[in-house]
């Protein structure tokens, strides 16, 4: 039984879109995934959109856009700005229909996006990286396309562009012959989740719909919490696929009506969640990618026993922030702990801290120490990673009974942002 919501997109628009994208966008698989299933109780599938051509569903949208514009509408070029799988989908697409493109990207994208959007377009398309978010990209777009009349082709804030997201609804639903209790979907634009979302009204609507943002760019939370869409004057970049200061217009009205409710996922549990993606799966997901499969542990109790699909958005990972990811997880998971300890200024005083306060499977991970001259302390920035979270209380005990407490940094942001 289908339910009528006044601010979605129609199912004809999206069987439309996926019969203009055949042939070009892939049909993913849906997955199931056994150790997942095991460990919470429920029966987990992963829609895999990370085996896309670009490695993101962002092809979809982008190419339905594209391929539908007129004569005079390429003319003059399409523009487009994005952190980076929108930018890929475009790349592509231009390729494919040789229609000339300008990408914008912001200059925190990780290189191999850049790299990846040059290859994809080839001869058609040139980048121009401008500003530190996509909202500054997308302004320097804007102007651009003013300025040599182009078309924009707007990420999330289209009805082309939702219609094309919306197919991975329709393949959902098409490749599982069971009720879907829940479906995770990450939240950036918007545009996934208005498309996708328009679907599973119309043809599951006894799913629970739930929209997943991190937590350092809540910008669909902040506008629901406030009644209507507002601009975040600060995010966190880290996510770049999601992370937007501000939800489209077209979009908030659709997921307003359309999800049964949002999710904010910590920075820290996305790494731990792409570390065990990879180490169990040999999935390589990125940031965005595993907000859906994430927020699984914010829902553990209520899918019990239930049937649900995470939309593994993305799977354009960059290999240099491996480090910062493992860093930021062995954070959250209360394995990684910093200090500022003053050492006396005598010969065995790192040695009495190895052999008295840390424990046997303690490790000191970063030391730094500076020696000051007349002082008879001299403090050293120490990192310390355990074997169990259990071990942080017994280790601060003996460091108390030793004389080597100092400052504990993991609580003090001014500092702490210099270690990670």
């Amino acid at each position: 039984m289908s339910e009528t919501i006044k601010n979605s997109i129609s199912l004809e628009e999206i069987y439309k879109a996926q019969q203009s994208i055949k042939g070009v966008v892939q049909a993913t698989p849906l997955v199931f995934m056994k150790n997942f299933s095991e460990y919470y109780n429920a029966n987990i599938y992963f829609k895999r959109e990370d085996l896309q051509v670009v490695r993101s569903y962002k092809i979809r949208g982008a190419y339905n856009k594209i391929q539908g514009l007129s004569k005079e509408e390429l003319q003059n070029g399409i523009v487009c700005a994005s952190a980076g799988n929108h930018a890929q989908g475009v790349a592509f697409a231009c390729n494919k229909l040789e229609v000339y493109g300008t990408i914008f990207m912001p200059v925190t994208t990780p290189l191999q996006k850049i790299e990846q959007v040059r290859m994809f377009g080839g001869i058609f398309i040139e980048v121009k990286l401008f500003g530190d978010s996509f909202d500054d990209s997308q302004k320097a777009a804007a102007q651009f396309c003013e300025l040599h009349k182009s078309t924009f082709v707007h990420p999330f804030d289209d009805l082309a562009v939702i219609a094309g997201q919306g197919t991975i609804g329709l393949e959902v639903i098409n490749d599982i012959d069971t009720e879907i209790d829940y479906l995770f979907m990450p939240v950036g634009g918007g545009g996934l989740a208005s498309g996708v979302g328009s679907v599973f009204k119309a043809l599951s609507p006894a799913t629970k719909l739930i929209g997943v943002e991190p937590k350092g760019a809540p910008s669909l939370t902040n506008s629901l919490e406030k009644g209507e869409n507002t601009t975040l004057t600060k995010i966190e970049k880290f996510v770049d696929g999601a992370a937007v200061k501000r939800i489209g217009e077209l979009t908030f009205e659709f997921c307003k009506d359309l999800l049964d409710g949002t999710d904010t996922i910590c920075e820290g549990l996305i790494c731990a969640t792409i570390l065990k993606v990879y180490n169990e799966n040999a999935l390589v997901v990125e940031p965005a990618g595993a907000l859906s499969i994430a927020a699984l542990e914010q829902h553990k109790e209520q899918i019990k026993g239930k049937t649900v699909v995470c939309i593994v958005s993305g799977g354009n990972n960059d290999i240099t922030r491996m480090e910062e990811m493992k860093e930021r997880a062995l954070l959250y998971q209360g394995l990684k702990h910093y200090f500022i300890i003053r050492f006396p200024q005598r010969a065995g005083a790192l040695k009495e801290l190895v052999v008295d306060v840390l424990g046997p499977d303690d490790d000191i991970s970063y030391f730094e120490y500076t020696k000051k001259n007349n002082r008879d302390k001299g403090p050293a920035v120490v990192g310390i990673e355990l074997k169990s979270k259990d071990d942080f209380e017994p280790l601060v005990k003996r460091m108390e009974q030793k004389g080597f407490l100092g400052e504990y940094l993991n609580d003090n942001p001014q500092l702490f942002q210099f270690l990670i």
